[in-house]
């Protein structure tokens, strides 16, 4: 089987391509990036069971066909996605994200490829109630540039099936955390951790402590990837993923009992990324998907690998 990941040194790919070779055995993985994060090291000690290619590239600009040429399946990882700098660079992110989706998608199209997908469950916004994947169209309240791109990339693949036979599924996943060689540190789990370390206080908007999210564990991000390639859940469907519900201060207690001395900074003004809604993922779980992510686990290997640069002891 031959699998493209593109995007494939940023925080989900490089976890990705490290697991795919145990996932799926004997698969050729093609790996495309522009290197413009620099994340290096994300290629560095590669399982040697694996059969890689990398190509260095943007993927929104050279022509895919002959790469996806007999290709299985790509996984579209190329993106834009600090929500939040989002509000900053919203031509970028359209550029990005929306185009190089659909540059993707296009190309898949021509050669007949299944393309996996991810979308986040930052297009529901702020939620009065629980939701899941049956949210009508009206109900989504994209929050930010990243959302409502996302938002588009979700209406044009549908539209890109109708028409054109495309075989896509798209998983809006939750909030990333975990560690990978090409991780980042914007997202909220993973930057409570830093400032943790760093000894700077964790800020949070002051009515913010008891509202969820939901969030995802690499590890269960790569699990759901590899579930849809091997079952061939190319359904054109829309799901969502996420290893749990949680709340501000369940993460910062987590945090808190490996980092006792933190403090906590409240904030009048609203935090975009600690906006709340609670989302539902019972249609995933009806095709097998149970989530093995631990958030306490994740954290403390975040901890683990920052510990030695502050000087702080955890057992």
């Amino acid at each position: 089987m031959k699998i493209i990941v593109t995007g494939a040194i940023g925080h989900i790919g490089s976890r990705l391509i490290h697991l795919l070779p145990n996932a799926i055995p004997g698969c050729e993985i093609v790996m495309i990036d522009n290197m413009a994060t620099q994340r290096y090291p994300s290629l560095f000690n590669l399982p040697r069971e694996g059969n890689f290619k990398f190509i260095e590239g943007d993927v929104a600009e050279i022509d895919l066909r002959p790469i996806f040429d007999n290709a299985d399946v790509v996984i579209q990882l190329a993106a834009i996605t600090d929500a939040t700098a989002s509000f900053d660079n919203a031509a970028e992110v359209e550029q990005n994200n929306f185009a190089t989706t659909a540059h993707v998608a296009d190309a898949c199209i021509e050669t007949g490829t299944r393309l996996f997908h991810p979308s986040s469950t930052s297009v529901y916004g702020k939620q009065d109630t629980t939701v899941d994947e049956d949210c009508a169209v009206s109900d989504l309240k994209p929050q930010s540039p990243y959302a409502e791109t996302k938002l588009r990339e979700e209406a044009h693949l549908q539209q890109l099936s109708k028409k054109h036979g495309l075989r896509y599924v798209t998983c809006r996943f939750g909030t990333i955390f975990g560690t990978s060689p090409g991780m980042r540190f914007h997202t909220a789990v993973n930057k409570f951790c830093w400032q943790s370390i760093m000894g700077q206080p964790l800020t949070v908007w002051r009515t913010a402590m008891d509202q969820k999210r939901p969030y995802l564990d690499l590890n269960d991000a790569a699990q759901v990837i590899s579930m849809m390639i091997n079952q061939d859940l190319f359904d054109n469907q829309i799901y969502n993923v996420l290893t749990a519900n949680f709340t501000v201060r369940d993460i910062i207690k987590v945090i808190k009992s490996f980092v006792p001395n933190l403090t906590v900074s409240f904030v009048e003004s609203p935090i975009m990324n600690q906006l709340s809604y609670e989302v539902i993922f019972e249609k995933l779980q009806a095709l097998g998907f149970s989530p093995r992510g631990d958030i306490n686990t994740a954290i403390y290997e975040t901890i683990k690998i920052l510990k030695q640069a502050n000087n702080i002891n955890i057992n």
